[in-house]
C-alpha cells in the first residue's frame, strides 16, 4: 500500500513539475517564461520520473488510483482514474528523455525564429497530451489525450504558416486523423452501451468481443499510427519545424495507435480475426512504407517513411498477440528515431537549408560528430546486433519465424526488414561518403552545445537502452527457447542482404536508380497520393457540378422557374386560342360534342 503511494505521488509530482510553465504565467505576471525554463522544467520532470520508474522496477507493484468521479447519467459514471503499470511508468521516463532533448535541440534550432517561448510552449502541451493518454485508466480520459495530441500536431505542422505546403500537410493531417477518430468513438459508444463503463480495467475483461468495435478501434490505430490506407498524412507531416518532426515520430502522436491497441488489447486477445487484421494490415504497412524509402530523395522524408514503416512492424507485433514486445518495440524506436531527425535538422541547418541528400556528400570530415551519431541511428533502425533497435526487431522477427500465422505476412516483414538496410545504407553513403557535393563556403559549425549536447545525448541512449529495457519487460507468453539457425539468424540475413544491395547501387555511377516501373512506382509513393486525392476528388466535384449546374439548376430553370412558366403560359394560351377560328365547321362540332358530354353524364 505504501509502495503504491509512493508511486502515485512520485507521478503526480512529475506531471506538476510539467504544468508549472503553464499555469504559472496565468496566476504570475511577473513570472517569464523562455524557451530555456520550459527545457529545464522537462529535464527536471525527467529526473523526478526516475524515481518511480526505480520503483516500480524493484517492486513491480500496479496501482489504480480515483481522484474524482462524474456522474452525468444515472447508470453511468466516469471516474478520473490513473494507472500506474508497466506500460505508463516506463514510457513516462522515455517520453521525459526524448522531449527534454527536443527541446533542449529547439532552442538552437529556431533560435532566429520569432515566439520561440510559444513553439516551446505548444511542444509541452504536445507531450502533456500524450502522457495523460498513456496513464488513462478509461476511455473518456483516453480520448481527451488522443485529441489534444491531434491539435497540437495540426498546431506545430503548420507552423510556418506562410508556406501553403505546410498549411495543407496540417490539414491532411486532421482530415486522416478524424477518419481513425471515427472508430474510435464507434468503439466507445458500443463500450458505453454493452459494457455500461469505459474503464478499460472492466471493458478489458476476458469475453468474447464481436468484430465491429474492434474494427473501430483498429481503425483509430490506423489514422493515428499511418498504417497502410491512411498513411500520407505522416510523410506530409515533414513540413513542418525538424524538432516538430522528432517529437511527433519518436514519442508522441504516432504510437498512440499502437498505445491503444496495446491497452486494450485483452478485447483483441479473443478475437482471431481482427489479430489476423492486424497481421496483415501491419506487414502490408511496413513493406510498403520501406518500398517508398528505397527512392526518396529528401533526408526527412526517408526518416518519416522509416517511421511509418518501424509502425507497420509494431502493428504486426499486435497482430502475433504479443502487446508487450510491440511496447518494447515503442521504446527502444523513440530514442535512435528521435536522434535521426535532429541529425537531419543539424544537417539542413548546417547546409542553409538543403534537404537533398544528393546534393550533399562528404560530411564525415565537416560534420564528424552529427555524422557519426547518424551512422549509429541508421545502425539501430536497421536492427545492428547490440544497439537499441536488435533487442526489439530482432525478437519479433524471431517470433514471426515461430508462430503458426500468416507466411505471407513473414515474408512481407522480411523482405521489408531487407529494404530498411538498402535506405539506410544509402543515405548513409550519399550524406557523409563521396565526393563533396555541396558549396565549400557554407558555415559548418556543431561546436554549440545546444545542438551537439542533445543528440550525443540520444546516441547513448540508442546504444545503451535497448539491454536496459528488454532486460525488466518480461514477455506475457514465453518466447520459444530452441529454433533451427537459419530461423534465428533470420533478421540479421535479411538485414545483411540489404546491405549488399545498397552496396551494389553504390558500385554504379549514381545510388538514384534509373527510371523503371519499380523505381517510378516507389518515387510516386505508390500512385496513391494522386489515386486518393486527386482522381476522387477531381470526380467528386465533376459529379457534384453536374448534379448542381444539371440536375438542380437546369431542372429549376427548365420546369418550373422563369422558363417553365413561359412554357405553360404559352401552351395555356394556345389551349384557349385554338378554338376561335371563325369557322362554323368548328363551332358545330363543338357544340354537338359538349351536348354529348353533357347527356353522358
Amino acid at each position: 500500500m505504501e509502495t503504491a503511494l509512493l508511486l502515485n505521488t512520485l507521478i503526480l509530482l512529475t506531471l506538476t513539475t510539467l504544468l508549472t510553465p503553464i499555469i504559472l504565467p496565468l496566476f504570475l505576471k511577473t513570472f517569464s517564461n523562455t524557451p530555456t525554463t520550459i527545457t529545464q522544467t522537462v529535464k527536471t520532470a525527467f529526473l523526478i520520473s526516475l524515481a518511480p520508474t526505480t520503483v516500480f522496477t524493484y517492486s513491480g507493484m500496479e496501482s489504480m488510483t480515483s481522484y474524482w468521479e462524474w456522474k452525468f447519467l444515472m447508470n453511468f459514471k466516469l471516474p478520473l482514474t490513473l494507472k500506474m503499470d508497466l506500460y505508463s511508468v516506463t514510457f513516462f521516463s522515455i517520453a521525459l528523455f526524448v522531449t527534454w532533448s527536443i527541446l533542449e535541440f529547439a532552442t538552437w534550432y529556431m533560435a532566429s525564429e520569432p515566439y520561440t517561448t510559444k513553439f516551446s510552449t505548444y511542444l509541452l502541451i504536445f507531450l502533456i497530451a500524450m502522457l495523460t493518454l498513456i496513464i488513462a485508466n478509461n476511455m473518456f480520459l483516453l480520448f481527451i489525450g488522443w485529441e489534444g495530441v491531434g491539435i497540437m500536431s495540426f498546431l506545430l505542422i503548420s507552423w510556418w504558416q506562410g508556406r501553403a505546403e505546410a498549411n495543407t500537410a496540417a490539414l491532411q493531417a486532421v482530415i486522416y486523423n478524424r477518419i481513425g477518430d471515427i472508430g474510435l468513438i464507434l468503439s466507445m459508444a458500443w463500450l458505453a452501451s454493452t459494457l455500461n463503463t469505459w474503464e478499460i480495467q472492466q471493458a478489458t475483461s476476458p469475453c468474447q468481443t464481436p468484430i465491429l468495435p474492434l474494427l473501430g478501434l483498429i481503425l483509430a490505430a490506423t489514422g493515428k499510427s499511418a498504417q497502410f490506407g491512411l498513411h500520407p498524412w505522416l510523410p506530409a507531416a515533414m513540413e513542418g519545424p525538424t524538432p516538430v518532426s522528432a517529437l511527433l515520430h519518436s514519442s508522441t502522436m504516432v504510437v498512440a495507435g499502437i498505445f491503444l491497441l496495446i491497452r486494450t488489447h485483452p478485447l483483441l486477445t479473443t478475437n482471431k480475426t481482427a489479430l489476423t487484421l492486424c497481421l496483415c494490415l501491419g506487414a502490408l504497412s511496413t513493406l510498403f512504407a520501406a518500398t517508398c524509402a528505397l527512392t526518396q530523395n529528401d533526408i526527412k522524408k526517408i526518416i518519416a517513411f522509416s517511421t511509418s514503416s518501424q509502425l507497420g512492424l509494431m502493428m504486426v507485433t499486435i497482430g502475433l498477440d504479443l502487446p508487450q514486445l510491440a511496447f518494447l518495440h515503442i521504446s527502444t524506436h523513440a530514442f535512435f528515431k528521435a536522434m535521426l531527425f535532429l541529425c537531419s535538422g543539424l544537417i539542413i541547418h548546417s547546409l542553409n537549408g538543403e534537404q537533398d541528400i544528393r546534393k550533399m556528400g562528404h560530411l564525415q570530415k565537416t560534420l564528424p560528430t552529427t555524422t557519426s551519431c547518424l551512422t549509429i541511428g541508421n545502425l539501430a533502425l536497421m536492427g545492428t546486433p547490440f544497439l537499441a533497435g536488435f533487442y526489439s526487431k530482432d525478437l519479433i522477427i524471431e517470433n514471426l519465424n515461430t508462430s503458426y500465422l500468416n507466411t505471407w505476412a513473414l515474408l512481407l516483414t522480411l523482405l521489408a526488414t531487407s529494404f530498411t538496410a538498402t535506405y539506410s545504407l544509402r543515405m548513409t553513403l550519399l550524406v557523409q561518403a563521396g565526393s563533396n557535393r555541396t558549396p565549400t563556403i557554407l558555415p559548418m559549425d556543431e561546436n554549440n552545445p545546444l545542438a551537439i549536447r542533445p543528440i550525443i545525448r540520444l546516441a547513448l541512449g540508442s546504444i545503451t537502452a535497448g539491454l536496459l529495457i528488454s532486460s525488466y519487460i518480461v514477455p506475457a507468453k514465453t518466447p520459444p527457447m530452441t529454433m533451427p539457425l537459419i530461423t534465428k539468424i533470420a533478421a540479421i540475413t535479411a538485414s545483411i542482404l540489404g546491405v549488399i544491395l545498397a552496396l551494389e547501387l553504390s558500385n554504379m555511377h549514381t545510388l538514384t536508380p534509373k527510371q523503371n516501373p519499380f523505381s517510378n512506382f516507389s518515387s510516386s509513393l505508390g500512385y496513391f497520393n494522386p489515386l486518393a486525392h486527386r482522381l476522387h476528388s477531381t470526380n467528386l466535384l465533376n459529379k457534384g457540378q453536374n448534379i448542381a449546374s444539371h440536375l438542380i439548376d437546369m431542372s429549376w430553370y427548365k420546369k418550373m422557374g422563369p422558363e417553365g412558366l413561359a412554357n405553360l403560359h404559352l401552351t395555356a394560351s394556345k389551349a384557349t386560342t385554338t378554338m376561335h377560328t371563325g369557322m362554323i365547321k368548328t363551332y358545330l362540332g363543338t357544340f354537338a360534342l359538349s351536348i354529348l358530354l353533357i347527356l353522358l353524364m
